[in-house]
């Protein structure tokens, strides 16, 4: 249970940041992190920092994609987390 929190902080870290740096380099015209990645780091439990990344640095929010993709992963992840909890 510990390395698995450990991880959390860790993936929802790298999440919050990859969001960050994206927008840094896209105000910079770099060579950007790709959707892709910043969509896996949600999916591998990793969407409360990319939320929280979207909202602090204000990137991504007008996506659509991202508006609603990410808080639809994050509920998902409550949910089977309360699942395998709870059963």
């Amino acid at each position: 249970m510990k390395l698995f929190i450990i991880y959390l902080i860790f993936i929802n870290g790298a999440a919050f940041s990859m969001m960050g740096i994206d927008k840094y380099k896209a105000k910079h015209n770099k060579w950007r992190i790709s959707e892709k990645n910043l969509f896996m780091s949600a999916i591998l439990l990793g969407s409360a920092g990319a939320i929280l990344g979207m909202k602090c640095f204000r990137h991504k929010t007008k996506h659509t994609g991202f508006v609603l993709g990410m808080p639809i992963l994050l509920i998902i992840q409550i949910m089977i987390a309360c699942l395998l909890i709870w059963h």
